[in-house]
């Protein structure tokens, strides 16, 4: 039996395209699809042995109960008698901020409130705000602070070179720091608990190897102090707590146990000044100065550990404006920083062969690289394109047991939305989009490789009396309309009603949700919505 034609198109320009269509389809598309199918395989390969590799160390971490205060020596803090509060380091507590006016507030009285001897501490607010009324309520904040006997200091400067890695390389140059042993480093909207310090210096205190302690970040929507943080507040954020609960529970987790190395976080952690300072201190040339400080400390031999028991509250990015620009910072900025140290990572001579293996293959190479764009290209774009090309197969295995098995390890971090796994496929295949293109970005070093944008915190802002957030909005059609998502919709769409109509795969199911998922995100109707002034 013939196979239909793949388009039923009048005559004319139309069919001028149909007929090289038909003319290129034996001698070009099938063999680059073939070629496309084939590679797209080996990275979903590449993928799956990863996260089936960290399933299976996990496990025995959790079997094994493989704690931080096993592996390293801990031991609370305890005064001296003779000494008093001088036999406790000195920290040093950073906050950058930049216009957060509805945060502000509740990240500076929490790090005030730190349970640390009061002469032993130092609370510095890194303040880039261009908002000269925020600013001064900033300021004043600090003021309230500071009369009632809290060592805080309040810093600003003339410009915003290096955004916040300059900030907070500018913060380290202070006089009063040179005093300090550590400092931890908080987010404008991130509320540390009062025993933050007394679980966490002692790791540094008793292992003059570590350089970093990480703590996990909090987003579940418990009450805790009075303070509420927001996963609950969208599908959404649903969303993203899935997939930060899989990089907390099982990333930070299998890189602190394994290699003592994973990416610091930017914030909820602490560092022992003298690695940063060995390191190189803060950099600016990528968008994850973070990650960069990470990678050099680690290739000067210092040791990371994450204690996932220790949690820090947050809040979520719950605008797809903002959530797009993070992701955006977070893709593009890893794949800029491969680029840049690969070839360091691999001339270094103080770490072993298999840790430089597992920072290049498995921290950068897959996971901030392969994953991304196998996630887009071969589920949105490939695959789909099998159903117009019928000549090209994918195998089920492909297909189907290796999404499955990684889907299913990905939701092991957040079992109360096991529920909402179907939606958490889609909506990360359609951010999938932003992320590949960011990736390539990145990896050429072009465009908006070195975009900042600040995530915006919405605090309780617009929340109503009845704990739910303002829906309504009104905002530009530029500002909605995102016109890639819209085509990558299409495209599902009209693969979707041609596998309907013609196809034997019967991929229609998932590329109608697909693309209806598309579609939702080009029109902007994601997130939670906010009057804008």
């Amino acid at each position: 039996m013939d196979r239909p034609p793949m388009f039923s198109v009048p005559d004319g320009f139309l069919g001028q395209i149909r007929l090289v269509l038909q003319q290129t389809r034996e001698p070009l598309i099938v063999p680059l699809l073939k070629v496309l199918v084939v590679v797209c395989l080996v990275m979903s390969t590449m993928l799956f042995v990863e996260r089936v590799y960290m399933g299976i160390v996990i496990f025995f971490i959790k079997l094994l109960r493989q704690r931080p205060e096993k592996q390293y020596k801990w031991d609370a803090m305890r005064d001296d008698i003779e000494a008093g509060s001088s036999s406790y380091p000195m920290v040093l507590v950073q906050i950058p901020m930049y216009n957060e006016k509805e945060v502000y507030q509740l990240s500076i009285g929490a790090a005030c409130g730190l349970s640390w001897p009061a002469d032993r501490i130092i609370i510095q607010i890194l303040d880039d705000s261009t908002d000269p009324a925020i600013k001064e309520l900033k300021k004043l904040e600090c003021q309230r602070w500071a009369s009632k006997g809290i060592n805080i200091k309040y810093e600003i400067r003339d410009n915003r070179k290096g955004y916040k890695a300059g900030a907070l390389r500018e913060g380290m140059k202070h006089s009063y720091v040179k005093q300090c042993d550590y400092v931890a480093i908080f987010d404008a909207d991130f509320q540390p608990e009062p025993d933050f310090l007394w679980r966490t210096i002692p790791f540094l205190v008793h292992n003059l190897e570590i350089g970093l302690v990480q703590a996990r970040w909090k987003f579940a929507d418990s009450v805790l102090d009075g303070v509420a943080v927001n996963s609950d507040e969208c599908l959404m954020t649903r969303m993203q707590e899935m997939s930060l609960d899989y990089h907390f529970t099982v990333e930070q987790e299998v890189g602190s146990a394994t290699y003592a190395f994973f990416g610091f976080n930017g914030t909820a952690g602490v560092w022992r000044i003298s690695a940063l300072n060995e390191a190189g201190g803060w950099k600016d040339r990528t968008t994850v100065e973070d990650m960069d400080l990470a990678v050099r400390a680690s290739l000067k031999g210092w040791k990371f550990v994450y204690v996932s028991d220790i949690k820090v509250k947050s809040e979520l990015p719950s605008t797809f404006r903002a959530f797009r620009h993070q992701q955006h910072r977070w893709s593009c900025g890893p794949a800029n920083l491969f680029r840049k140290m690969a070839g360091e990572i691999i001339r270094n001579k103080k770490v072993s062969l298999w840790k430089k293996f597992y920072v290049i293959y498995s921290f950068f190479f897959v996971r901030k690289i392969v994953a991304h764009i196998v996630t887009f290209v071969f589920y949105c774009i490939v695959m789909p394109a099998t159903v117009l090309v019928p000549e090209v197969e994918v195998p089920k295995w492909g297909a189907v047991y290796i999404p499955c098995t990684v889907t299913i390890l990905n939701a092991v971090g957040t079992p109360r939305s096991l529920h909402l796994l179907v939606f958490w496929v889609l909506f990360e295949n359609v951010m999938a989009l932003h992320r590949t293109k960011a990736t390539f970005i990145g990896l050429l070093e072009v465009g908006r490789v070195n975009e900042w944008v600040v995530t915006q915190k919405l605090g309780d802002a617009l929340k109503t009396k009845s704990g739910k957030a303002h829906r309504r909005l009104r905002v530009w059609i530029g500002q909605r309309v995102h016109v890639l998502e819209l085509c990558v919709g299409a495209y599902l769409f009209v693969c979707g009603c041609y596998d309907l109509a013609h196809g034997k795969n019967r991929y229609f199911v998932y590329l109608f949700l697909q693309s209806f998922t598309f579609f939702v995100a080009g029109i902007g109707y994601v997130g939670t919505f906010v009057p804008i002034s």
